[in-house]
């Protein structure tokens, strides 16, 4: 069962996104879209909820996946630590930081480019 999202209403806070499939439709509904790959348990991804909360209060559209759920997607987007961050743009990854805890206003530039 797959989520339907609106490209005429962004949400304005980070998606969970169940798996793969989730994860391309909701990339492939908005143009430029933040993706976190995180894990549970992973203490720096927790810190990172709220500053990916307000980079979508700002208008960025964010995702949020646990690749573990999906393990094709470590290999498919090369997820070797976690959080990863990856922007994809008109449905394809564009750039990508993983480099752990990231700054909202590092976070927000990276977001649009």
């Amino acid at each position: 069962m797959s989520a339907t999202f609106d490209p005429e209403q962004p949400p304005g806070r980070p998606v969970n996104l169940a798996d793969g499939e989730e994860l391309a439709a909701f990339v492939d509904t908005y143009e430029d879209v933040l993706v976190e790959f995180y894990t549970d348990g992973c203490g720096i991804c927790a810190s990172m909820e709220p500053v990916l909360g307000g980079v979508a209060r700002e208008g960025v559209v964010v995702g949020m996946i646990n690749p573990r759920n999906d393990p094709p997607l470590i290999d498919e987007y090369e997820i070797a630590s976690v959080p990863t961050f990856v922007r994809f743009q008109d449905g394809e990854p564009a750039d990508r930081i993983a480099e752990g805890f990231v700054p909202g206003e590092q976070l927000q530039a990276f977001a649009q480019g």
